[in-house]
């Protein structure tokens, strides 16, 4: 399954998920003094974005070290995306999952990783990266676009979700879960596609 820069950033922005996280994003940012909220989100955005960029880079060779396939990544990235996307929809979003003692401030955990740069975002960029290897430009500007989103989701997630209200949020999630279950099922016969027709 090949892409396109939209379509890898709309990839992207769908596994992480900036929207549908916005319950958890309000709960662990209302700890955090206003005045350090923009710091403490920048910080957790950059260590996000270098722990993806790291998978993104050594895709290869951690294909290679480990004796994977192509096929059978994109098979296991589309079995992730679609869990993922089944929790979107059926699910519901939980605050206490992600839940830190009373005063400490998130630091990596739970912000960075793993809610920003979880599972199913490090199996998407290794994916993109290993598939089209080419075009690495082109992806690393998605995954920069797609960070600044969610930075801007993270900052202003209590307006947000203020001015949608909860059962927009939660249609929106939804409707993002929908959309990624397709994208998971095409990876997922894509591989498979791949792996009897010869690497087609």
């Amino acid at each position: 399954m090949d892409h396109s820069f939209l379509s890898a950033l709309i990839l992207l922005l769908l596994v992480l998920d900036p929207l549908g996280s916005l319950p958890i994003f309000i709960s662990i940012m209302r700890a955090v003094p206003k005045e350090r909220r923009t710091l403490v989100a920048v910080r957790e955005i950059g260590i996000a974005f270098v722990v993806l960029l790291t998978f993104m880079f050594l895709g290869d060779a951690f294909l290679r070290l480990m004796h994977l396939s192509e096929r059978s990544l994109e098979v296991a990235g589309g079995v992730i995306l679609l869990i993922i996307a089944i929790r979107m929809i059926f699910g519901s979003s939980s605050e206490s999952a992600y839940g830190l003692e009373p005063g400490r401030e998130p630091f990596v955990f739970p912000l960075a990783v793993p809610l920003l740069a979880g599972p199913s975002a490090m199996a998407t960029v290794l994916l993109l990266a290993s598939r089209q290897p080419e075009r690495i430009g082109e992806w690393i500007g998605a995954l920069i676009t797609a960070m600044i989103v969610s930075f801007v989701v993270l900052i202003l997630a209590d307006r947000i979700r203020k001015l949608l209200g909860d059962s927009v949020v939660s249609a929106i999630e939804k409707l993002m879960g929908l959309v990624l279950t397709a994208i998971a099922v095409e990876m997922i016969l894509a591989g498979l596609k791949r792996y009897f027709v010869g690497g087609l």
